[in-house]
């Protein structure tokens, strides 16, 4: 029964020291991205949460602009899910690796069909794995800039480059 007792005690602390942690150290924030495979801007947002020393999950979400030519409007979004690992932190830049999953929604809208008025419409999802390294660059007052660069292994992969800053709450 002590024993027990210890352990709960225990578990509560650690996770009261973890929560505690993750609050000070938690980020949401804002970027620009751009995508070699749509060839197109794109605005996001973002989160770095803490899990454990040099440990963040990260998780994502890119909007590319959509894009008109020959009568084809492309739409396309991506949602992700990653590890950053920092490898390098010091008082002025901190330089990660990402490692995480990608969801990538694409959807073509065929507006001008040779056969008419008609319009034709498709979209596909694809899962895919991000490789990728970036960088933080503290100045303090809560405010961090960071840039990122990945590559999302996919049925048609894509570099994405991006800069953004992100907010401590």
């Amino acid at each position: 029964m002590r024993t027990k007792l210890l352990f709960t005690t225990a578990l509560i602390f650690l996770g009261t020291c973890f929560v505690t942690n993750a609050q000070n150290d938690t980020r949401f924030g804002a970027m620009v991205a751009y995508g070699t495979e749509i060839e197109n801007v794109g605005i996001g947002v973002n989160a770095e949460i803490p899990v454990m020393e040099k440990l963040n999950i990260s998780p994502g979400f890119i909007y590319y602009f959509p894009k008109d030519e020959y009568g084809v409007s492309l739409n396309w979004w991506e949602i992700n899910g990653n590890a950053n690992y920092y490898f390098v932190e010091n008082q002025s830049l901190d330089f990660y690796g990402i490692a995480g999953l990608n969801y990538t929604h694409v959807k073509f809208d065929f507006d001008e069909s040779p056969f008419g008025d008609t319009s034709m419409e498709t979209s596909d999802g694809r899962f895919g794995v991000n490789l990728g390294a970036g960088a933080n660059f503290e100045i303090g007052s809560g405010i961090t800039p960071f840039a990122e660069v990945k590559y999302v292994i996919i049925d048609g992969s894509q570099l994405v480059i991006g800069a953004g800053v992100k907010f401590s709450i």
